[in-house]
């Protein structure tokens, strides 16, 4: 009888070798590089860092052109503006420390905000950005760098990486992982698909010479709706834990993440690069993604498949092995 691991492994196997790219952390590092962020790493030079990251975080909840056009047009939040606006003391009390800012509650369309008495002189709001969230986000993460990270990011990854490394515990990678995830997400406005994302992009694209970084940058998956929907529409889901509907539920215990981790220990990626890890999970997420999206191969999404349908796509490379569930059918086990 197969098992949901053996139907999940059947099936995202193929999808690794035709959509896979061996290039995957060559492409991260040549990123990387063209950004000046490797440079930066190297010189510890926090402002570009802190650029390069809230550009990063400015592309989540729309079309990547859209958010790049506004940047063009109206500029981005830089780390010398921030500090030099800071530096003047302004009266707002939100703005005293990084725990300070938390409520801060600006919001760019009603000029609103949970201090109102000091919004006409606050400097947030002078950053035009695409929304009061950005705003908020852009102060959020300098201050964290300044008050919880010492000034230094690329230190605080380096001693958060080695307080949580503990190599007799069965969890080692998933506690490396929180040891950066946890305190980051109290940054206010970005989501946890968005900073596994970027960190693991960075993780593996700057992780020569650094063991810690290429591990835990291997281990992050992305789940978005596209992993989501193709774990649930070939039936990985239904097999493995139950569907469930496409959000915080992906990453909790046995969701759609624990799934794509414990299908890539199945799945030797040096057969596809010698240089990669046996283990390789962001690839093996990676390629279900390329598979998938519009962008790659163009092969299992909603504008080539009826939600409420069985996939017909007999041209599909796993046609024959997936199970084609109806998409909308996983409302039943929300």
């Amino acid at each position: 009888m197969t098992t949901g691991l053996d139907h999940a492994k059947r099936l995202i196997e193929p999808v690794c070798r035709v959509a896979g790219l061996p290039s995957l952390i060559d492409d991260f590092r040549n990123e990387l590089t063209d950004h000046g962020v490797l440079e930066a790493i190297d010189q510890h030079d926090l402002a570009a860092l802190f650029n390069w990251l809230t550009e990063a975080v400015s592309y989540q909840g729309i079309s990547d052109w859209i958010a790049w056009d506004y940047m063009e047009r109206h500029g981005r939040a830089a780390w010398l503006d921030i500090q030099r606006n800071l530096s003047r003391s302004p009266s707002c009390p939100k703005l005293t420390t990084f725990w300070h800012l938390h409520d801060c509650r600006y919001h760019k369309g009603s000029g609103t905000c949970a201090e109102p008495d000091h919004l006409p002189a606050c400097p947030l709001p002078t950053h035009r950005l695409r929304n009061g969230r950005l705003n908020q986000t852009a102060y959020g993460l300098f201050l964290f760098i300044r008050d919880v990270a010492g000034g230094d990011l690329v230190s605080w990854i380096d001693d958060r990486l080695a307080e949580a490394d503990d190599p007799a515990a069965p969890d080692r990678l998933r506690r490396l992982r929180d040891g950066l995830l946890v305190p980051l997400r109290t940054v206010y406005g970005v989501w946890d698909k968005v900073w596994t994302m970027i960190l693991s992009g960075l993780l593996l694209g700057a992780g020569q010479g650094r063991q810690h970084w290429l591990e835990v940058g291997t281990s992050m998956v992305v789940v978005d709706s596209l992993v989501h929907n193709f774990l649930h529409r070939t039936g990985i889901l239904e097999r493995s834990t139950g569907a469930h509907p496409y959000g915080p539920g992906c990453y909790r215990s046995n969701g759609c993440a624990d799934i794509l981790e414990t299908v890539a220990q199945q799945i030797d990626a040096r057969a596809f690069n010698p240089e990669f890890p046996a283990v390789f999970p962001r690839f093996v997420q990676h390629a279900i993604w390329r598979y998938c999206a519009q962008p790659g191969l163009d092969i299992c999404n909603g504008n080539k498949i009826d939600d409420g349908t069985s996939c017909a796509n007999v041209y599909c490379r796993v046609y024959g092995l997936c199970d084609r569930l109806p998409l909308r059918s996983q409302r039943v086990h929300a």
